[in-house]
């Protein structure tokens, strides 16, 4: 393809309006601030929790992209997933529950959110299940997990907050264990169940994970995450049970993380490795089988994992690398991504994780759209068998239906300091797959070393390397001035090796002032003889990449004011002063609407 052709862009004439540019003030000022790389708003919760509104208790129904005009809706994503915890399946369906806000994003009330499914992809959400109105959760159902016992019976635990905001571990249950969709729950007169032990703080102890069963003693385990004040270290405690109602608090810590780490939030622990792609939670000492441990960083609002090996009997979690321990090391997610839940599909034996993204616009804006925040696409996460150094993230394949429209443009070569322009049906709601190779005589041709680059401290995909930064400019508008790149950066390091940085560029994704506009990303493996691959889902207001086969990822808020709809565009580039850029790979997928009903019982007759 000519690269220097000018191509008309089909579909309507863009909508006049996108996103309300509001007057500053030093009220948005400071709520910018507060929304950094990781969180949103600093009230807390966890799994792919809070889905939190402006307006109404139910907003991902809101959220979702429908016939809507101009204005609020036109930064609407339009698959968002619905938010979840966990999810126990029930004859067929899968059960997403979650915390979210009722009343105003100015006194929120955070409850538990319901919806079901059978495809994690269309949702219907129930009433909630969960609202805070006994003494031990009157300031909010916070974090918590389903655990499902062999016999089919479910257990929910979660964290109460308190009139004082001290934190407590409370037990529901369900009311009608035969309801399939488990409409009403019923909290344990016991309840709390477990308080936080001598010398934590009353306000540093939540999030109960999925239970797994010890068959050394017969009991059930869950960890729950704190912190430690005399280092400010983040601190996993590990409880035992038979009956989820009395719990014994195992010796010392399962793990307790290097000094500065902070509040370990929505904490998980799920095996990895031993010939299996995925499994649920079980003891193995064999030499193949890993295990994540996950947290999500009170301090950072950034969701850390690390693989290490775990001693039941000891109660040990240890990393294999301690260069990598939790928290300083690896992340699900280098973008807009935080409070992760995951949860093991037994039907197509997988683990699935997904994540809130926060806005990172203020919050008069978040008024003014009428909604606020979303969830990422659900993603199956295993180990990276080829380095068993890193986890491979994945959108679930149920994510392939939404495809309807595929334009395939293999092929095109892009000359140094050039940008193609790509033709496409739609622009605003893809679903990009691009596999990128450079010349091998520039890579050869590299003599300096670059230790320099990191993708958060440089220009973005304006900085020009001898071998980058190329790859991807969407929600472009016509002139370039709005864009959001995605793209690798390749730099020889001290060794003579090749570092590859993957990052995405949100410093010219909007012409709107009160935006957080950054550039985030890390450096991930590219082994001999792999090319640059990435995919990509573009859904208006929201960028999700996954670099190297899952390998690296990340997550970008985007808020354009000219490129919306058929205005917004695509583009090819390559801003390297050494080499060409050739996409061996380059097919874009047109991605159809998923829907997030808000329950009626005519849905209910459709979900049966």
């Amino acid at each position: 393809m000519d690269s220097s052709r000018v191509i008309l862009i089909p579909g309507t004439p863009p909508l006049p309006y996108a996103y309300e540019q509001l007057p500053s003030s030093s009220a948005d000022a400071k709520g910018i601030e507060e929304r950094t790389a990781g969180g949103g708003l600093r009230w807390r919760a966890c799994a792919a929790v809070l889905a939190a509104s402006a307006v109404v208790a139910l907003v991902v129904a809101a959220a979702v992209f429908g016939a809507g005009g101009a204005g609020r809706d036109a930064v609407a994503a339009s698959v968002p997933a619905t938010p979840a915890t966990e999810f126990p399946r029930s004859r067929g369906k899968e059960h997403g529950v979650s915390e979210k806000t009722s009343g105003s994003v100015w006194e929120p009330q955070i409850v538990w959110g319901h919806a079901v499914s059978k495809d994690l992809i269309h949702w219907r959400h129930l009433p909630p299940a969960l609202v805070p109105d006994q003494w031990y959760d009157i300031k909010g159902v916070l974090t918590g997990s389903i655990t499902v016992l062999p016999d089919g019976k479910v257990i929910l635990l979660y964290t109460g907050n308190t009139e004082t905001f001290a934190q407590v571990t409370c037990l529901a249950e369900p009311a009608d264990p035969s309801d399939p969709l488990l409409r009403e729950w019923v909290k344990h007169p016991a309840n709390p169940v477990v308080f936080p032990p001598p010398g934590i703080g009353m306000k540093d102890f939540r999030d109960p994970t999925t239970a797994w069963y010890d068959e050394s003693d017969g009991t059930w385990r869950t960890i729950i995450g704190s912190k430690n004040d005399s280092d400010h270290s983040g601190i996993v405690f590990s409880y035992k049970t038979k009956d989820f109602i009395s719990y014994e608090l195992m010796p010392g810590y399962m793990y307790r993380g290097p000094k500065g780490t902070g509040e370990y939030e929505c904490i998980d622990l799920y095996a990895v490795g031993g010939g299996r792609k995925a499994s649920d939670m079980y003891n193995s000492t064999a030499e193949d089988v890993l295990y994540v441990l996950k947290e999500s960083s009170d301090d950072d609002r950034h969701d850390w994992y690390s693989l290490g090996r775990f001693d039941a009997a000891a109660n040990k979690w240890t990393p294999i690398d301690t260069e990598l321990e939790l928290g300083v090391g690896l992340r699900y997610d280098w973008g807009k991504y935080y409070a992760s839940k995951s949860f093991y599909d037994p039907v197509k034996k997988r683990r699935v994780v997904w994540a809130y993204v926060g806005e990172t616009d203020s919050e008069r804006a978040d008024i003014t759209k009428g909604w606020a925040n979303l969830q990422s696409i659900p993603r199956t996460v295993e180990l990276d068998e080829k380095t068993r150094t890193n986890l491979i993230q994945w959108p679930v394949e149920e994510l392939d239906t939404l495809r309807i429209n595929t334009t395939d443009l293999s092929g095109i070569t892009v000359g140094a300091g050039s940008v193609a322009f790509l033709p496409l049906h739609q622009t605003a709601q893809l679903d990009i797959e691009a596999t990128f190779r450079i010349d091998a005589s520039a890579i050869e041709a590299l003599n300096e070393a670059d230790v320099s680059y990191n993708c958060t401290t440089s220009s973005g995909a304006a900085t020009r390397g001898a071998l980058g930064p190329f790859g991807l400019l969407v929600l472009a508008n016509r002139a370039l001035t709005e864009q959001t790149g995605v793209y690798f950066y390749v730099s020889k390091g001290l060794d003579g090796g090749l570092r590859t940085h993957f990052c995405h560029d949100e410093l010219r994704s909007s012409h709107a002032s009160d935006v957080v506009k950054r550039v985030v990303g890390s450096t991930v493996p590219v082994l001999d003889g792999e090319y640059f691959s990435v995919r990509v889902l573009v859904d208006h207001s929201i960028v999700q990449s996954f670099a190297m086969g899952g390998r690296l990822t990340a997550t970008s808020r985007a808020y354009p004011t000219e490129a919306i709809y058929a205005a917004a565009g695509v583009y090819m580039f390559n801003n390297a002063t050494g080499t060409s850029v050739t996409a061996e790979k380059l097919v874009v997928h047109d991605m159809d609407s998923s829907y997030n009903h808000i329950y009626t019982d005519d849905d209910l007759v459709v979900v049966d």
